[in-house]
């Protein structure tokens, strides 16, 4: 266990102690101020201690319906999969272990600095290069990958946001944390939301909302929002957006107002995220290509955390089916069991589907 003393100590630099930033109260509050739970390697109490807690440390995630996942997709040793998302890698950890050092899993991701981690990680326990493989690019381009190494055996795609960018204020991903209004999954291509929604107009910001995550008041705020961006108001951080949409649903009073602006919050930023990574397009096109990307017998699992992502799979599965592609697929979705709700609050929207190729 690390005492107290070791815990003020400082990062030696030129000679000299630096010392850490320091937070006030019982707990830290801050992103940056959370070293212990950063250092999950050194301070592994603390990681433990919020782990029981139902929480999920900073810079860290926490792998959802695991057990479900394996016992469907019963991996062998020699076997070759992919995990399409690979994140902080707790879903790949499993599957390595039940592969046995036999057989390949390679894995894809477009966060190159959470993807490059993850590897550091697995590389610590283990899964060299000749087991496991990165590949930074996105999913919907796996016929590309398919190319270079042939079908796969088993295919794993959360499509949820990993932890680590949703705690990460620098990625601004929540509006419960002050940050740039960023959103990008890589913050090397694309725009982020805050140029974003300088391109759209009054309507397109509508649509977004309810297409997206089924906003209940999209045109109120895209009322709000346009006509503010039409003045002085540029929303660039998380904070200046998150006030936008306090202003435009101001008329709801009380304490089922301030509910109902906390969960119009979570849609909006939910709506953005997926218009400027373009989630619903490159589902699809990983929808389109998923059939030439399974061995014969080989089998895919969908995690999904909102509605238009769990249309598409559910639609492109149904259909695979009738057309003779896939053997067998999900009847309904499997969801986290009530224990691992309580265990990790982030897994209460997850929705698991699966198919196998015939």
């Amino acid at each position: 266990m690390n005492t107290g003393k070791n815990d003020r100590k400082e990062n030696i630099q030129d000679g000299q102690y630096q010392r850490r930033v320091r937070y006030s109260g019982s707990y830290p509050k801050n992103y940056k101020e959370k070293y212990k739970e950063l250092n999950p390697d050194k301070y592994r109490e603390t990681r433990e201690h919020i782990l029981e807690k139902g929480g999920t440390p900073a810079g860290t995630h926490v792998p959802i319906c695991v057990e479900e996942i394996l016992h469907f997709l019963q991996i062998k040793p020699g076997q070759k999969g992919l995990d399409a998302t690979l994140g902080y890698g707790g879903h790949s950890e499993k599957m390595l272990e039940r592969l046995e050092h036999k057989g390949h899993l390679y894995a894809t991701d477009v966060d190159t600095e959470e993807a490059l981690k993850t590897v550091k990680r697995l590389a610590a326990l283990g899964y060299g290069e000749e087991e496991f493989s990165l590949r930074i690019m996105n999913f919907s381009r796996i016929d590309e990958l398919v190319t270079e190494v042939g079908p796969f055996d088993f295919i794993l795609a959360d499509l949820g946001v990993s932890s680590m960018q949703i705690d990460n204020p620098d990625r601004g991903f929540s509006y419960k944390t002050e940050g740039p209004l960023d959103l990008r999954m890589n913050q090397n291509t694309g725009i982020p939301a805050s140029a974003r929604l300088l391109q759209m107009d009054r309507e397109e910001i509508e649509g977004m909302l309810t297409e997206n995550s089924d906003e209940p008041y999209a045109a109120e705020i895209a009322k709000t929002l346009y006509s503010d961006m039409k003045g002085s108001v540029k929303p660039e951080t998380t904070e200046q957006l998150r006030r936008e949409i306090e202003k435009a649903l101001s008329f709801l009073q009380g304490e089922e107002g301030k509910e109902a602006v906390k969960k119009s919050c979570a849609r909006t930023f939910q709506a953005l995220r997926i218009d400027v990574n373009r989630e619903y397009e490159v589902l699809y096109q990983f929808l389109q290509k998923l059939p030439e990307a399974l061995a014969p017998g080989g089998k895919i699992v969908f995690l999904t955390f909102h509605s238009g992502e769990d249309k598409l799979v559910k639609k492109a599965f149904r259909e695979g089916f009738q057309n003779g592609i896939y053997s067998e697929i999900a009847k309904d979705v499997t969801r986290p069991s009530a224990e691992e709700c309580i265990r990790n609050s982030r897994a209460h929207s997850t929705k698991m589907r699966w198919a196998v190729r015939k």
